[in-house]
């Protein structure tokens, strides 16, 4: 596993969501940011209330994740949980927060949906995102977060 702070994809191109986290992508709509991970509108949203919580260092995927990523996967939903909150979200039980399996990301840097309200997701995100066998999407379980 090689993981660095921003990193060259094929072609030569910066990873954009390096950029986003590196505050060189003027049309990211940052939301909240820390010294570990930067939360975003997601340009595609698959409900109202659609965010994207990226860490500053680069990980491809939820592939390489490790035990030792766990603080990591926790301050990423609990960011996500807090930018829900400044955009006046309040009904946790309505939400959705998880990472695509790859080779179902379209960006590889690790990347956490924050989705909002579940209930009202569009209908082609859960037909194309979360239902077909043909993507895959691991859930965070908030009762996770707390223990």
């Amino acid at each position: 596993m090689e993981s660095n702070r921003c990193r060259v994809v094929d072609g030569g191109d910066y990873c954009v969501f390096c950029n986003i986290a590196n505050g060189t992508d003027p049309n990211a709509e940052i939301l909240c940011q820390d010294e570990e991970v930067v939360c975003f509108k997601d340009i595609s949203p698959a409900a109202p209330h659609h965010y994207l919580v990226v860490p500053r260092l680069h990980i491809e995927d939820c592939s390489e994740l490790r035990p030792e990523h766990t603080a990591l996967v926790v301050r990423m939903a609990n960011m996500g949980l807090a930018a829900l909150q400044a955009n006046n979200v309040t009904d946790f039980s309505d939400i959705r927060l998880g990472f695509h399996i790859p080779p179902a990301i379209s960006v590889p840097h690790l990347h956490l949906h924050v989705l909002a309200p579940r209930s009202r997701m569009y209908e082609d995100a859960i037909e194309r995102c979360l239902v077909t066998a043909s993507y895959s999407f691991i859930t965070v379980l908030l009762h996770e977060l707390c223990s």
